[in-house]
């Protein structure tokens, strides 16, 4: 059973209706990021309040069928970085499809049928410790990050990070695309292993340890999240690695049983036009995914560079692979056996 709550933020409307409309949206992201895109928006519909509910991934899910399957409304726009549970609710009948403006010119990989659109392009990164690589180059493949736990020993034992994957969706996420990708990833694992890794459900506990040097190295975090604390700590470097470079993405959607559908597919339109892609490259530090939209921090610019070494992943139900119970029960009870064997 879904919590009866979550935290939620109403933001008034600007034009000073207390009868104003109100856009309900279900979000995994943090509300004091995800203000600039509701301030943007609001800017652009004054006439419009937004009540913002911030949950985890799962809750995002649960309530959103829990309140449909018992014939209430819920959310008009859900967004989640549960790229599987996303696609889980658009393929079990659980989101609308939202013909939109930008609908035609949005990335093929990014769009499932025109229900579920991925709306930020975030890779998997390094982050490392910039003073204790002080004089040589960080690690830049996987290959490489082997190598350098290998040779520095108990120079960094214990003093690696990367997700738990039984308790972090997204760092389980990773671990799936790794096995599909890399055919040595679980001597990357044991070597992790071996170098006494940490492992933490959150992004936050890792950087946090990096940037005051607890920790020298980080694997597989998101990037988005290593973009904004490298931007507050010096310490922090990021590297993208340049064997093959995961790319995941926050999925958005307007729910069946949305309670006004028009205004979720009126957030959706503004998240996805040049001016929401814009907020979110350059106010919210995640890269845009759409091809209007240029500047460093965006999906073009970052192809243009990087080209095949960049791998997203595509919205489609191929996603609900990484739900199947005994796949998932499988590759975690690999990947701590490997963890452990040391």
């Amino acid at each position: 059973m879904p919590r009866a709550f979550a935290e939620a933020t109403l933001f008034p409307a600007r034009d000073g209706n207390a009868d104003a409309p109100v856009l309900v949206v279900y979000s995994s992201l943090d509300e004091p990021l995800a203000r600039p895109m509701i301030e943007g928006f609001q800017a652009a519909n004054p006439d419009v309040a937004v009540r913002y509910e911030e949950m985890l991934t799962g809750e995002v899910h649960d309530r959103i069928v829990h309140e449909t399957d018992a014939g209430r409304k819920t959310a008009d726009f859900a967004f989640s970085s549960a790229m599987d549970l996303q696609v889980k609710l658009s393929n079990d009948g659980y989101a609308q499809r939202s013909d939109l403006p930008m609908s035609e010119q949005w990335p093929q990989w990014a769009n499932w049928r025109n229900t579920a659109y991925a709306l930020t392009f975030e890779p998997a990164v390094f982050v490392y410790h910039k003073p204790s690589f002080k004089g040589r180059k960080p690690p830049a493949s996987r290959a490489e990050f082997v190598a350098h736990l290998k040779s520095e020993g108990e120079a960094v034992y214990g003093r690696i990070g990367t997700y738990d994957i039984e308790r972090s969706g997204v760092g389980f996420l990773f671990m799936a695309r790794d096995q599909e990708q890399f055919g040595d990833i679980w001597t990357v694992i044991r070597a992790m292993g071996a170098a006494g890794v940490k492992l933490y459900s959150t992004s936050s506990a890792i950087l946090e340890r990096v940037a005051d040097g607890r920790f020298v190295l980080g694997y597989n975090i998101l990037g988005s999240y290593a973009a904004d604390w490298a931007s507050r700590n010096p310490n922090v470097g990021i590297v993208l690695p340049k064997d093959y470079t995961v790319v995941m993405s926050r999925i958005g959607l307007v729910p069946q049983a949305a309670a006004s559908p028009e205004l979720g597919r009126r957030y959706l339109a503004f998240f996805m036009s040049k001016e929401g892609q814009e907020i979110l490259s350059r106010e919210l530090q995640i890269a845009a995914v759409s091809p209007e939209v240029s500047g460093s921090n965006t999906a073009r610019t970052m192809r243009a560079l990087l080209g095949a070494q960049l791998k997203p992943v595509p919205v489609s139900p191929g996603l609900m692979v990484y739900l199947d119970q005994v796949k998932r029960a499988r590759l975690i009870a690999r990947w701590n056996d490997v963890l452990r064997m040391q």
